[in-house]
C-alpha cells in the first residue's frame, strides 16, 4: 500500500509544472520604463490597444497576439527559467521556447528560439522587459 501512495504522489509532482515555477516572475512588465510610466498615467489596456506587448506570469499579451506560458522550469545555475509557450495570432497557432533571465530586480530579458522570418518583423518574443510597479493586468 505504501508503494501505491508514493507512486501516486510522484506522478502528481511530475504532472504539475506549476510547482517548478513557484519563484517565477511576479507583476507586470513592459518593454521600457517609459511605457511603465505611461501605463500608470493612462491604463495598461490603452498601451495594449496601441500595439505594446505585456509580460506577466501568464505569458505575453498583445492586441491580436498572445503567448501562454504552459511550462516553466527554473535553472539551477543562473537566475533564469526555460519556458514553453503556445502562441497565437489571427489564423495561426505555434509553439515557442524561451529563456527568461532576471538581469536586475526590475529587468527581465527574453530570448526565443523561434527564428524571425522577415527582417522587417519585430524581434518576435525576444527582448528586454521592465517591471511596472503599481500597474495591474486588466
Amino acid at each position: 500500500m505504501a508503494l501505491g501512495r508514493s507512486l501516486c504522489v510522484s506522478m502528481f509532482v511530475a504532472a504539475s509544472p506549476a510547482l517548478a515555477a513557484d519563484d517565477f516572475i511576479e507583476g507586470v512588465y513592459l518593454q521600457s520604463e517609459e511605457l511603465c510610466t505611461q501605463a500608470r498615467k493612462d491604463t495598461l489596456q490603452t498601451l495594449i490597444d496601441a500595439g505594446n506587448v505585456v509580460l506577466s506570469v501568464h505569458g505575453l499579451q498583445g492586441v491580436e497576439y498572445n503567448c501562454e506560458f504552459v511550462q516553466v522550469t527554473k535553472a539551477t545555475r543562473s537566475p533564469a527559467w526555460a519556458v514553453t509557450a503556445i502562441c497565437q495570432e489571427p489564423g495561426y497557432v505555434f509553439p515557442d521556447v524561451l529563456s527568461v533571465t532576471r538581469v536586475s530586480p526590475t529587468q527581465l530579458d527574453l530570448v526565443s528560439v523561434r527564428p524571425i522570418d522577415d527582417e522587417s518583423e519585430a524581434s518576435g518574443n525576444s527582448g528586454s522587459y521592465y517591471l511596472c510597479e503599481g500597474v495591474a493586468l486588466p
